[in-house]
């Protein structure tokens, strides 16, 4: 079979590699259909981001199953699914729980398409075949009607968007939502703002100094205004920090009302001082870490297939996937390759 593979800063390359097998019978196999970028690919393929290759690319997308094993009983081949990045077996303490990203019956962290920080034997999406360890944990059917290319995202972006709004909205009807919008988390930020209008806030302002950016949060349903995520635009019970760097964060919890939640989903590689005299007198909630998306899935897209969210607005760019390689290296803010 063929896979895209990362060599290193600005080099991809397609290669032949073995075929996964079926292996034990909770196992499946799916042929991706449809894979998207995620925010950190392209701080990886032009060297922003510490990871070194070469490894099987890719980790955000919808897959048709090929083949199941004789345990597997929620998939059948020919079932359209939404495969979760990371790897989780659904049965130990963590994935009872929900938190499904920290599974501990695979090493920490175990994620496709990830290389040495995911662990080099899942393989990546962008691959003929991939295999799938425990497919009635892990695989989520897409309900009918709903486009794969759409919700390709849902695997990562979507639902790490999801976890930043949706649990406060549900007790806190209404509430007022602030995204700092950037490149650091470029669509997480635009899926968060479309996300908070989807679920009822009253208010949804979304700040980046990015034309195109401004623009899709507009039509998301969102607020948007040009500024510096430095520039303070008011208080809200919930923000987001999607735009990268220690100013941008501590400028979050600034802007987080009293007894607010900030959460931020860029990925900070430097410490950061946090204003944490201020986080006390405010009660302020910092959350920041790996989503536990597998969980959130479901919920994702009850949204898009009742109308509710749209998240193909965030997509700048669909191609074939012949046509990865050269696409990838533009670096849209969402890239969605189908076949």
């Amino acid at each position: 079979m063929q896979r895209l593979v990362f060599d290193g800063p600005h080099t991809l390359r397609w290669e032949e590699a073995a075929e996964p097998t079926l292996d034990a019978p909770e196992q499946a196999l799916v042929r991706p259909i449809a894979v998207a970028t995620c925010d950190i690919d392209p701080a990886i393929i032009q060297g922003r981001f510490p990871l070194a290759g070469p490894y099987a690319f890719g980790h955000e997308g919808v897959a048709e199953v090929i083949a199941v094993g004789d345990q597997v009983t929620t998939v059948r081949p020919g079932d359209k699914v939404v495969v979760p990045f990371q790897i989780s077996c659904g049965t130990c303490d963590s994935c009872r729980r929900g938190r499904t990203g920290n599974c501990t019956t695979h090493p920490f962290m175990s994620s496709f398409g990830l290389g040495p920080m995911g662990g080099l034997a899942w393989g990546g999406f962008f691959s003929d075949l991939v295999g799938i360890p425990h497919a009635d944990a892990m695989l989520v059917p897409l309900p009918a009607g709903v486009d794969p290319a759409t919700v390709a995202s849902a695997s990562d972006n979507i639902s790490d968007a999801h976890r930043t709004v949706a649990p406060y909205l549900a007790t806190d009807p209404g509430a007022e939502v602030l995204v700092l919008g950037g490149p650091a988390a470029a669509s997480i930020g635009l899926y968060a703002a479309g996300l908070a209008v989807a679920l009822g806030s009253a208010r949804a302002v979304y700040l980046d100094t990015d034309p195109e950016r401004l623009a899709i949060a507009a039509k998301l349903g969102a607020e948007p205004i040009e500024g510096k995520p430095t520039e303070r635009v008011g208080r809200f019970p919930v923000t987001v920090e999607a735009a990268g760097g220690s100013k941008a964060l501590v400028a979050a919890i600034r802007a987080t009302a009293n007894d607010g939640v900030c959460t931020s989903v860029s990925v900070q590689t430097q410490d950061v001082a946090l204003p944490m005299l201020e986080m006390y007198s405010r009660c302020c909630t910092f959350h920041t870490g790996r989503a536990h998306v597998r969980p959130t899935i479901p919920q994702v897209l009850d949204l898009v297939a009742t109308g509710r969210f749209d998240p193909s607005v965030v997509t700048t760019q669909t191609v074939a996937w012949a046509d990865s390689i050269d696409a990838l290296l533009e670096g849209p803010v969402k890239l969605v390759a189908t076949r």
